[in-house]
């Protein structure tokens, strides 16, 4: 059985889904900074900003193999 995939149609162009998981990851993220704020996420690695970007590629490949 092969998979189907739902593709996005903006204006009559088809977007890869990864990009819209992308998307919401990046909502996701917005939302989670000010509790990663509150709960001093940055004091526990030596480099916050590395952190936050491997959260969002964890967040984002759990949507695609979600979905």
């Amino acid at each position: 059985m092969t998979q189907t995939f739902r593709e996005l149609i903006v204006g009559g162009v088809l977007v890869a889904p990864i990009i819209s998981y992308a998307v919401v990851a990046v909502a996701i993220i917005i939302v989670l900074r000010p509790i990663l704020h509150l709960m001093r996420f940055s004091s526990f690695f030596s480099n916050p900003s590395i952190a936050e970007l491997s959260l969002y590629v964890a967040i984002v490949g759990l949507l695609a193999l979600s979905f």
